[in-house]
């Protein structure tokens, strides 16, 4: 086993937000690991049968991180490291209900940050911040780390920001030994489709069903999508490598992919004839393109990224063929829209 995964064995780790699609992923990496895993979810965007089961090297804990006596009884397990992912998820949801986003984000995560300097004893604090959320609109590809945005189009990608803030606080006058992880579009195994989710699972779930694939815009637009896996692997060694420490990275595959080559490939693995459907573009979504460097992420922690996009994507919809019973109960999408993404 490399040193950075021998690193972990033994340790005892608090993953918020745990059942979610890269927590529930993460928490697979680390009990294979031979960590013990405290997971702490209100279940408000994660599910619990996405989890591993009776694993004797996990506690559940259902609860909210805002929750003071949810809180202490976290830092009661003693724990090494904490991974930070729990969020009030994503950008439609947020602009829909921006004081569940700002309590969430914003005063969860530094209730968190608040505890973990009173505790003293983290040998880790790592933030899952956005890169989707950071960086300007108009900002020069590929992303690098050190580009900043004071105009931000959502809720959600405010409370990101702000989350790296306190983050940099805590770690230079609290001495917490925080990481910025921020994540670029991640897809895979464990991401349940709904009406907040991302394209990549709307898209399986609705091409299974057979229905058209509905873009918003002109199909154009790219995203530099990164395997669930690639980020799991960037979040173990960013707990690891002291060279991490202070720092934001991006965890990227750096790649492009257009919407329309996404939804056709979908399409054409799922075997769905019914096309693509073009809806107007969402008011808030202002970026065409999205290409991220993950340079400093290779020179810091030795990060590198799966390069084959379909073979990552045939694993998500690999799945969906093997959970599609949990998958159809809990895909949370308001009435109509299947008659709508049909046009009728």
């Amino acid at each position: 086993m490399e040193e950075y995964l021998n690193y972990y064995k033994n340790k005892r780790i608090i993953v918020t937000g745990g059942a979610g699609a890269i927590g529930s992923n993460l928490i697979r990496k680390l009990l294979e690991i031979e960590a013990f895993v405290i997971v702490v979810d209100d279940l408000s965007s994660g599910y619990k049968w996405n989890l591993p089961q009776n694993s004797p090297n996990m506690l559940f804990i259902q609860g909210d991180i805002s929750d003071d006596i949810i809180l202490k009884r976290l830092f009661n397990e003693k724990p090494d490291l904490v991974f930070h992912l729990a969020a009030f998820f994503a950008n439609q949801n947020s602009v829909d209900y921006p004081e569940k986003d700002l309590t969430t984000n914003g005063f969860g995560t530094l209730k968190l940050l608040e505890y973990s300097a009173i505790y003293g004893k983290l040998e880790r604090f790592v933030y899952a911040s956005s890169g989707c959320s950071i960086y300007p609109s108009n900002a020069e590809m590929p992303y690098k780390e050190e580009l900043t945005n004071m105009y931000m189009t959502t809720p959600y990608q405010i409370t990101k920001m702000l989350g790296e803030l306190y983050c940099n606080y805590y770690y230079k006058i609290q001495k917490v030994p925080t990481v910025k992880a921020r994540f670029f579009n991640s897809f895979g195994p464990g991401e349940v489709p709904g009406q907040y989710r991302n394209v990549i699972p709307n898209f399986i779930y609705w091409s299974k069903l057979g229905l058209p694939l509905p873009i918003t815009g002109t199909g154009e637009e790219t995203r530099d999508f990164t395997f669930v896996g690639d980020i799991v692997d960037g979040l173990i060694r960013m707990g690891y490598f002291e060279s991490a420490i202070g720092e934001e990275m991006n965890l990227a595959a750096g790649r492009e992919v257009k919407i329309k080559d996404l939804a056709n490939l979908v399409l054409k693995l799922t075997e769905n004839k019914a096309g693509i459907k073009f809806l107007p573009r969402r008011n808030w979504d202002a970026k065409a393109r999205m290409l991220a460097s993950n340079d400093k992420a290779k020179s810091l922690i030795n990060f590198s990224a799966d390069p084959n996009f379909a073979e990552c994507l045939n694993l998500a919809i690999k799945w969906f063929d093997e959970n599609w019973d949990q998958i159809e109960k809990s895909a949370d999408f308001p009435p109509g829209t299947s008659s709508a993404v049909r046009g009728k």
